[in-house]
């Protein structure tokens, strides 16, 4: 089955690609650019410049990598699994695949090596689309296929991101989407674990931080929360929690360093400007609410530490100290 979901566009960066600059990149010069961290190597025979590199998310960086190899596959690969999730702008938890995820019929025989891994799953009913020369597995036949082989808090985090409602443009699919697509396709391994996943699927979780904290919250004993409570508050402001216990009031930030290090939530004013706004919001949160937290999203990570925050703060578990 094919669809017409599109993907989304390659970050614009500068490639250095070495049979496209046989006047200026020869391998000497390509050694000694690797070696003083100038130009950095995104696959064989292809480099970008380093300090744009580090520029970009590490989805975006998977991304080009798909890219780039996709440049030298023959035609016709279905590129599936964490490939097709960074094309479609469905981050993960944890650090990008360093092979890129193509899938197969079962009978080709083909093995995964260098650059490509190879899923030989078979390509009946699988939904996909155009992908240049290619395809390439759909939002929904992506975030099943990630369900089915991921450890479980990639798969879910992968899963609550294709099916987030917040999504610029709207959610890429829905829970019911991938529940009848789980239905209707031949059974495959890992179908049991992919209902499981999906039985836990978040439409709030803006990020995989939050899928993360979610899961480590219910596992700790704590609590049902939701995500993203909004409110308005005394003053008029309108603020969206990260998490809210409406049986106990309890309000839950979970702050990235993105918060108040990146350009894009800075929106012209300084990291001291940053921090005093966050923190006369938290204040006025605290007089509306009955009990208040923050955690980073690193300290999830750490289920102890967050068990000792939250429950130092008044928030009871139904667990004992992991």
């Amino acid at each position: 089955m094919t669809s017409t979901t599109q993907p989304r566009i390659t970050p614009d960066i500068a490639i250095l690609r070495r049979r496209d600059q046989f006047d200026l990149a020869d391998d000497r010069r390509i050694r000694k650019n690797l070696a003083s961290g100038e130009w950095t190597r995104v696959t064989a025979g292809s480099y970008v410049l380093s300090v744009e590199w580090r520029r970009l998310r590490p989805l975006e960086r998977h991304r080009i990598v798909v890219s780039e190899v996709a440049r030298r596959l023959e035609p016709g690969a279905v590129l599936s699994h964490f490939a097709a999730a960074a094309e479609h702008g469905i981050d993960i938890l944890g650090r990008w695949p360093r092979q890129v995820d193509v899938m197969i019929e079962r009978a080709t025989g083909g093995r995964s090596g260098g650059a490509v891994r190879r899923h030989a799953l078979g390509l009946e009913g699988v939904q996909r689309a155009p992908f240049g020369r290619h395809e390439l597995t759909t939002p929904a036949q992506t975030a099943l296929d990630l369900a089915r082989v991921a450890p479980f808090l990639v798969a879910a985090a992968a899963v609550d991101q294709a099916v987030w409602i917040g999504r610029e443009g709207g959610p890429l699919t829905t829970i019911d989407e991938l529940i009848r697509l789980l239905s209707s396709e031949p059974r495959r391994r890992g179908d049991v674990r992919a209902r499981r996943v999906l039985a836990f699927a978040d439409t709030g979780a803006a990020n995989p931080r939050e899928t993360q904290a979610a899961h480590v919250l219910r596992r700790l004993g704590f609590p049902e929360s939701r995500s993203q409570e909004r409110r308005v508050l005394r003053s008029g402001r309108l603020v969206f929690g990260d998490r809210y216990f409406p049986e106990f009031d309890h309000w839950l930030e979970i702050d990235g360093r993105g918060k108040y290090l990146s350009p894009e939530f800075g929106d012209h004013r300084d990291p001291d400007e940053i921090v005093i706004d966050e923190k006369n919001r938290e204040n006025e949160i605290r007089r509306e609410v009955r009990g208040f937290s923050r955690l980073e999203a690193t300290d999830f990570d750490d289920p102890r530490q967050v068990y000792d925050i939250l429950t130092a703060d008044g928030l009871p578990s139904s667990q004992q100290r992991p």
